[in-house]
């Protein structure tokens, strides 16, 4: 990936917060949800209630996609991303779910950025590898996208 794009794509991830993920239903219908995120250059983590729709829907199928907008006040100033990737449910309270945990707490540093407190064994992090990423950037023209697929060497800053 060249070095301008992943700049301007780790500049958005990293100054939002949240994105809406979207994933498949066992009925075949899709879901988004809203989430608030960490990451870790293009890897993404949320935290989530281990018995939600969402955990049920990456159980089903990994396979998401995600958009992650960047506030505007004109049309030309409109950017953003859409991903596809793999979602992976982080089961252990080791390793990345640690890691997770700690860029967490670095982003949202103070109790009411932070989401509420979760009774012990409720949490469960989910860990995102984008594949593909549109960026949208229409300060070079109305519509104007770039499609990057995301090599092995470039998830992680």
């Amino acid at each position: 990936m060249d070095s301008r794009i992943k700049r301007f794509i780790l500049n958005i991830i990293r100054t939002q917060s949240d994105l809406t993920l979207a994933t498949l239903r066992d009925d075949g219908y899709p879901q988004a949800n809203t989430v608030s995120y960490v990451n870790d250059g293009l890897v993404l983590y949320f935290a989530t209630n281990r018995n939600s729709r969402k955990v049920r829907n990456l159980q089903y199928c990994n396979r998401v996609s995600l958009t992650i907008d960047v506030p505007y006040i004109n049309r030309s100033q409109i950017n953003g991303l859409s991903m596809s990737g793999v979602a992976e449910l982080l089961h252990d309270d080791l390793g990345e779910t640690v890691h997770a945990r700690e860029l967490l707490h670095e982003k949202f540093p103070t109790p009411w950025e932070a989401p509420p407190p979760a009774p012990p064994g409720q949490v469960m992090f989910v860990k995102i590898v984008p594949e593909i990423i549109s960026v949208l950037d229409y300060s070079k023209g109305f519509g104007h996208a770039e499609l990057v697929r995301v090599g092995a060497g470039d998830g992680r800053a």
